[in-house]
């Protein structure tokens, strides 16, 4: 059976010495890289189950790196960093995070948390796996496209680039159309944690999609509640290949 791969990208060698010694204990495989430029390298040949990846790098930011990998990988991003402020922590799960843990850390709450996603990472691909129908579908609607098995959409026949939260977040809202959801429960669902934190992320990644979708009467407000998928969307279109 093979081992999980973790990428710690991390420039002081001493806490990457921590990481690395804890995972390998813990019986994952590690890889460390102590820049940004050296990480994403890493990243393509190592093949990483999941990344560790720290706010300050030397060559550049760690928001940076959390934004490329996003865009280009499916793998879940745990940041570690410094910076204990709310804001930053919201901007971090806005890059496209998938949790946040703040130095000083107990090594044992970062294993913790890093089999708590390594597991809601295994049961989406089990659901996945036994919705073989669901994943084959293309959803159309209105001029959008929405090919679920390659997690492509696409408007008016040109690819838009959503990140991988954000595809996350149209596909529950598109499937259960008319259901109005609290903004806790979308940060639940796309996060896979109860989220204790300012709920504005959830505002931001709405805009997002309208704005790259042109689809401000599809996910409409409910005010003082959160957010649902127009019900009367003509969804004569939804077909299989």
């Amino acid at each position: 059976m093979e081992k999980t791969k973790i990428l710690i990208i991390e420039d002081e060698a001493a806490i990457a010495d921590i990481l690395e010694y804890g995972l390998n204990m813990e019986g994952y495989e590690t890889e460390k890289a102590y820049s940004g430029a050296n990480g994403l390298k890493a990243l393509a040949s190592f093949k990483p189950d999941l990344l560790i990846l720290d706010w300050m790098l030397p060559d550049q930011s760690g928001l940076d790196i959390c934004k490329q990998v996003t865009a280009s990988y499916n793998i879940p991003i745990l940041m570690i960093t410094a910076k204990s402020d709310i804001t930053d922590k919201i901007l971090g799960l806005e890059f496209g995070a998938d949790d946040y843990i703040t130095k000083p850390f107990d090594l044992r709450e970062v294993i913790a948390r890093i089999r708590t996603i390594l597991r809601r990472v295994a049961q989406a691909n089990r659901h996945a796996d036994g919705n073989t129908e669901q994943e084959d579908q293309v959803i159309r609607f209105k001029e959008i496209e929405i090919a679920v098995s390659e997690r492509v959409v696409k408007k008016s026949g040109k690819e838009i680039e959503l990140t991988p939260k954000e595809y996350d977040l149209l596909l529950k809202l598109y499937t259960n159309r008319g259901k109005i959801f609290t903004r806790t429960e979308l940060l639940d669902y796309v996060w896979g944690y109860d989220y204790t934190g300012d709920t504005r992320t959830v505002d931001t990644h709405i805009q997002r999609l309208r704005k790259k979708l042109d689809a401000a009467d599809l996910i409409t407000t409910v005010f003082s509640i959160g957010y649902k998928f127009n019900k009367h969307v003509d969804t004569s279109y939804d077909s299989h290949d």
